[in-house]
């Protein structure tokens, strides 16, 4: 079992090869009114029958969410909270062009030098298919976040090299891309198309957005609010690179046009992402995560057999030629249960020090 988190902690086992997937979440707060059907929802946005990519191989996979425990009668009773995804039936007749293949771009080889062994195909807690149970964790983490006025939302801001020039949030659910740009969204889809035909992959880049986010959250070292964000960013599969506010544009400014200046009515600028010296500072969180394309391609790549000999290999089933709609779910299911193991912590905090009373030293 893998965990992450604090008071709010996500532990997640199972493998793609297995029966299913579990999700066990600890800290979940007692009385909430469990929405399932916005879960599955959330599921389906990222297996591509709510809003994929052209192309998408994984529309038919038919992944119900069912609770175990931590529920009565549709409320969460405060204890952990566990949660199971059943797999699809594995196919009889595997793909024995891939045994013993170390792929390209696949972990394979970091795999089978650390365990010993990669199995037939992809090691099962390495695919896609483990970002299910991030998702799920982060749809009840956004419900929870949502009875104190905070949202997320995450859009494609850019597509094989194609960039998104406006926001319009409420583009992003009318288009498969997941892109808030109208103009954009006609240039994006031809780039994956054109890959689609090439047999290629792209990659992207997403960017999210938390709004309603209180001043206080996050602490100064070793629990900053960006630090947590970014090792939970930089843990989905794929990501190449994590950034906030203004981003590496930064480093490229003088001081007096890096600072957000401040007036009475709250900073007229958000350079910094909604995030200074590691707390929250009232603002809109704002942070962008680029994804490398994904490694499986009906093109011929150069790699090694389970014996060590050099090989040219190409994917015989099962391309997508861009993953990355299909991630804006899993991005804003892991800054959601950032946001809200900070939250909580920051009330601990705060909560303790109302306790012990001004008056105290």
């Amino acid at each position: 079992m893998n965990s992450f988190g604090r008071i709010y902690r996500t532990s997640t086992f199972g493998e793609e090869y297995g029966p299913g997937l579990g999700v066990l979440l600890d800290g979940v707060p007692a009385g909430l009114e469990l929405d399932l059907e916005q879960i599955q929802y959330q599921v389906d946005r990222c297996q591509g029958r709510a809003g994929g990519a052209p192309g998408d191989g994984v529309a038919s996979e038919q992944d119900r969410v069912s609770v175990m425990s931590g529920l009565c009668e549709g409320v969460t009773t405060g204890a952990p909270l566990g949660l199971m995804i059943s797999n699809p039936p594995i196919p009889e007749e595997g793909d024995d062009a891939l045994d013993g293949v170390v792929r390209p771009g696949h972990p394979d080889f970091t795999w089978r030098a650390k365990f010993g062994s990669a199995g037939k195909g992809a090691p099962g807690r390495a695919t896609f298919r483990e970002n299910l149970t991030r998702v799920v964790s982060g749809t009840v983490a956004r419900q929870v976040l949502a009875t104190q006025g905070v949202t997320v939302l995450g859009h494609t801001s850019e597509l094989g090299g194609v960039r998104a020039l406006c926001y319009e949030p409420v583009e992003i659910a009318r288009n498969p891309l997941c892109c808030a740009d109208p103009d954009q969204l006609e240039a994006m889809a031809e780039a994956v198309q054109i890959a689609f035909q090439d047999g290629d992959t792209l990659g992207g880049v997403i960017e999210v957005r938390a709004s309603g986010v209180p001043v206080g959250w996050g602490d100064p070292v070793f629990a900053a609010l960006d630090a947590l964000l970014a090792a939970a960013l930089m843990s989905i599969r794929g990501a190449r690179g994590v950034a906030f506010g203004a981003g590496f544009a930064l480093a490229r400014m003088q001081g007096s046009e890096a600072n957000d200046p401040i007036t009475p009515d709250g900073f007229e600028t958000n350079k910094a992402g909604g995030i200074l010296g590691g707390i929250s500072n009232g603002e809109e969180v704002v942070a962008r995560v680029a994804f490398k394309p994904a490694p499986s391609l009906l093109k011929p790549q150069s790699t090694l057999d389970g014996d060590g000999n050099p090989i040219v290999f190409s994917l015989a089933s099962g391309f997508v030629p861009c993953v990355v709609p299909r991630l804006v779910p899993v991005v804003e299911a892991m800054v959601a249960s950032v946001l809200l193991d900070a939250n909580l912590a920051h009330r601990a905090l705060s909560g303790a020090a109302e306790e012990k009373g001004t008056d105290d030293p």
